[in-house]
């Protein structure tokens, strides 16, 4: 029996929840809101299937992050016995990808041993032919073009359309290196994954047999490929259950369609509709809020977040002169609040819609001395020592990349300068070969002086032998040891500490190495081959879950982030035309994700919620005046206290007036 009764029973589910755990069979679509139990309901459907026979191999659930995998997969191996849930395939989308091409890629003329290129891989690239198609003074930023090939890829169009012709150019040649090398980047995952199932039916066949039941998290996240993928994967009787919130949809500016969710129907036939509207997050105050706000959105499926908690506080608004009292009175508020131990400092969060308004906010917690998080920090993978070091593997794995192995052939520098790397690079283009291929060769070595002809044989001779001992598979040393000794011998630290400014830089730096070392020895203890790692790390990549939960101090997090969060005090700041909704969806008619998003900020709040405009915003030193946003005049003011900033500070002023008379009045009678 896989069930284990501890983690799940059928009394601990509200009806909806409970209808929608025993809904096994067919099409089945779960409309959860906003703290509605969702991730709870989806496990327990999981545990419930095993229960029911359903083989753990059988089962496949897709979710957008590696956070929710983990807390996916972590939540059923609490309810499920450890083998099982072993079993089960939890994962991204881009990571089932990886595994579908490792199936068949070999079909659509690709290599097996494909490397997959992401961030800096691509930018680095894409820098390389900017400069090789339009010369070094061309202006084009390499990330734009890089967004918009992903764009067309996403939306099913060659990566060059809608560019103009040197654009055009480019892209193309982007798409033929990348092909040139065995290299996919993460659109092409998506890409080839689809068409792979699409045009090899005993592909489709064999995962179609493998995975008898499919589930989707987050579904209004899905775009046009994705639900094409889908579709690809499930075949008759169609044992696909979809989980989402139409009224959560706010990445349509990433490309997610909600009418994916909407018509639902349209790709599955006949489906079973479940709605989770009992939310046990917020009270009833929130809620009653956050559902006068949404109502207006036309076309949404029906749905009312239905209190578990009754009552609750009123809310605030509060009109600000300028964002620097904003951001003043907030901290004021706030230490007033925690001073002595009174609340936690992680009770707190404060939302914004734009990463401008953080500026002033981190100056009032500063100049306040209280402690804080800002989400969406410079992430592990962006930092240059972790990219050199994962560089170095990509090169053990696949030396004929040209974009990993032209990164650290200079890190350290080792007598091979920059004339000569182009000279091999030259060579490598002429002869329509890899730069590792032409380092290997007489005849353009010879091109080259005879001091850096003997610092090019001694890097490949180097390569090679550590390449050597990472790839085989008989040996019993541990791959992260391998890299630990390979980096002491070209004393990449020491190089790498020296550019440093400070004591605290040179620390980080040195965590960065350890870290890629330490995951590497994991893997290899793990039984992880180099390709299998590097597979991992390049979709960790890609992430986009800061863990907030485990920094501390008040949380300054932007809308889109906030979402899946909760937290008992909640302000919602810049409530402005212009900035919430955005100017830009003003322009482009996309209003009604705007007020998704305010719906997603308001339904974060557990007990507590102040709302906060300004009726001045700094922007380049100059005071813009500025209007409240269209969309509190859509709120019901049931449980919504107005008020005026200087009403609330005079006030303040009166009672310290009062205090100050009584305590003077006191020591004359004293």
């Amino acid at each position: 029996m896989h069930f284990m009764s501890e983690g799940f029973s059928f009394s601990s589910l509200n009806s909806a929840q409970r209808e929608a755990v025993n809904s096994l069979d067919g099409p089945v679509l779960i409309l959860a809101g906003a703290g509605t139990g969702k991730t709870r309901t989806v496990t327990c459907r999981i545990s419930h299937m095993l229960e029911k026979g359903i083989l753990p191999g059988q089962i496949l659930a897709v979710t957008f992050t590696n956070k929710s995998a983990v807390e996916m997969r972590e939540r059923v191996s609490g309810m499920v016995d450890k083998k099982s849930a072993k079993e089960l395939t939890v994962c991204t989308f881009h990571s089932l990808c990886v595994r579908i091409l490792r199936e068949g890629i070999e079909k659509l003329g690709y290599k097996k041993n494909f490397t997959i290129y992401a961030g800096s891989d691509q930018v680095g690239l894409m820098k390389q032919l900017i400069v090789r198609k339009g010369g070094k003074d061309l202006n084009l930023d390499a990330m734009q073009v890089l967004s918009m090939i992903s764009k067309n890829k996403n939306d099913g169009l060659e990566p060059d359309d809608h560019a103009d012709e040197l654009v055009s150019v480019i892209a193309k040649a982007y798409t033929s290196e990348l092909r040139a090398q065995n290299a996919v980047d993460f659109d092409d995952l998506l890409v080839l994954a689809e068409r792979l199932l699409r045009e090899h039916g005993d592909v489709r066949e064999v995962l179609r047999e493998k995975y008898k039941y499919v589930t989707v998290d987050e579904f209004q996240d899905t775009n046009g490929l994705q639900m094409k993928l889908v579709q690809q994967l499930v075949g008759a009787p169609y044992n696909i259950c979809v989980v989402g919130d139409d009224d959560q949809s706010i990445y349509g500016w990433r490309g997610a369609d909600v009418t994916n969710i909407l018509q639902f129907e349209r790709f599955f036939p006949d489906p079973k509709v479940i709605l989770l509207e009992v939310n046990y997050r917020s009270s009833a105050a929130v809620l009653h809020t956050a559902n006068s706000l949404i109502k207006n959105n036309i076309g949404r499926r029906e749905k009312e977040l239905k209190p578990f908690h009754a009552g609750g506080r009123q809310l605030r608004l509060i009109s600000m002169p300028g964002d620097e009292e904003e951001a003043e009175f907030i901290a004021e508020e706030v230490l007033d609040r925690c001073r002595g131990g009174k609340k936690p400092w992680e009770d707190f969060a404060i939302l914004f819609r734009t990463n401008q308004q953080s500026r002033n906010l981190e100056t009032a917690m500063r100049t306040y001395d209280i402690p804080y998080r800002v989400v969406g920090a410079q992430s592990f993978f962006d930092k240059k020592e972790v990219r050199d070091v994962l560089a170095y593997l990509q090169v053990f794995y696949n030396p004929m990349s040209d974009v990993p192995l032209l990164r650290v052939i200079g890190a350290p520098p080792r007598g091979i300068g920059q004339g000569s790397v182009l000279l091999m690079t030259e060579a490598s283009r002429e002869r329509d070969c890899s730069v590792w291929e032409v380092m290997n060769e007489e005849e353009v070595l010879e091109q080259l002086s005879a001091k850096v002809r003997g610092a090019v044989r001694e890097f490949t001779e180097l390569v090679a032998g550590v390449r050597g001992r990472m790839l085989d598979v008989q040996s019993k040393e541990n791959m992260g040891d391998v890299l630990k000794e390979f980096l002491e011998e070209i004393e990449y630290h020491e190089w790498m500490i020296r550019g440093c400014k400070t004591d605290a830089e040179k620390e980080k730096r040195a965590e960065g190495i350890h870290d890629v070392i330490d995951y590497l020895r994991d893997a290899s203890r793990q039984g992880k081959s180099l390709q299998q790692f590097l597979d991992r790390m390049a979709l960790q990549e890609n992430r986009d879950d800061d863990d907030i939960e485990k920094q501390k101090g008040v949380c300054l997090i932007t809308l889109h982030a906030s979402k899946g969060l909760e937290f008992p005090i909640v302000y919602l700041v810049g409530l402005e035309n212009g900035i919430l909704p955005h100017k830009r969806s003003q322009e482009e008619g996309t209003v009604d994700e705007e007020r998704r998003l305010l719906y997603v900020g308001i339904t974060r709040a557990q007990d507590e919620l102040t709302m906060t405009y300004c009726n001045y915003r700094s922007k380049y030193g100059e005071r813009v005046h500025c209007e409240s946003s269209l969309f509190l005049k859509e709120l019901d003011f049931q449980y919504i206290d107005e008020s005026d900033y200087e009403d609330i500070m005079g006030a303040e002023a009166t009672e310290e007036e009062q205090e100050s008379f009584f305590s003077s009045l006191k020591d004359m009678l004293e």
